[in-house]
């Protein structure tokens, strides 16, 4: 009933914002579930999965992804250099690259496999010293450094500062997706997927609102 719920909020937010039904691709955030939780989501025919660490998603998936083999999986954490060959393998696509060295890897990756995930950079919206993503101002430098590796960038993602207003956050993100010709939006969680919505989100990335409260 959690998923249903989540789906219609999505489709009464993209409505409102005039925009088509099912625009918006809803990410469920499985990060720490066990399969127990996410077996009923899949059996409900959702597809789309997020993690946060490539080693969980590797102990979870290739077995489910055996018994639904059309599952599409996002990695939404922080990817450490010496993970990226098997995150290149394992996700459909990456929301969360933020630096050349880990662009670099990629590149190469995608070319030994024969294929590359969806790649999002994660913009630091906030200006946040704690928080990983690429500064605004120095945004348009990075998508052009990772052109000229070969790499296509598919969306920008952003995790709005907790204590802010998340629209502002969002408006400013896809302000510097069209000045980039950037289509995808990443934005938008449990607490304000709607807003997001509203304003544009490609996906959305929604957890508790789907499986509950985590476990601490």
């Amino acid at each position: 009933m959690a998923l249903a719920d989540v789906l219609t909020r999505m489709a009464d937010a993209e409505d409102a914002a005039s925009r088509p039904v099912g625009s918006t691709r809803l990410i469920a955030v499985s990060k720490t579930m066990s399969e127990a939780r996410i077996v009923p989501v899949l059996e409900q025919g959702h597809r789309d999965f997020g993690e946060n660490r490539v080693q969980e998603a590797i102990r979870k998936w290739p077995e489910l992804r055996a018994r639904y083999p059309d599952v599409k999986l996002h990695l939404l954490g922080p990817l450490q250099a010496n993970k990226v060959r098997a995150a290149v393998e394992l996700f459909d696509a990456i929301h969360s690259l933020d630096r050349i060295r880990i662009a670099e890897r990629i590149a190469a990756a995608s070319a030994e496999q024969g294929h590359s995930p969806d790649l999002f950079v994660q913009v630091n919206t906030g200006d946040e010293p704690q928080k990983s993503g690429v500064l605004p101002k120095q945004l348009d430098a990075f998508i052009a450094q990772l052109v000229a590796l070969g790499l296509s960038v598919r969306g920008l993602m952003c995790l709005p500062p907790v204590n802010e207003e998340p629209a502002l956050h969002f408006g400013l993100l896809s302000a510097l997706a069209e000045r980039n010709g950037i289509t995808g939006l990443s934005m938008g969680m449990s607490h304000d997927f709607e807003t997001a919505v509203r304003l544009g989100a490609s996906h959305v990335r929604v957890g508790t609102a789907i499986f509950g409260e985590r476990a601490p």
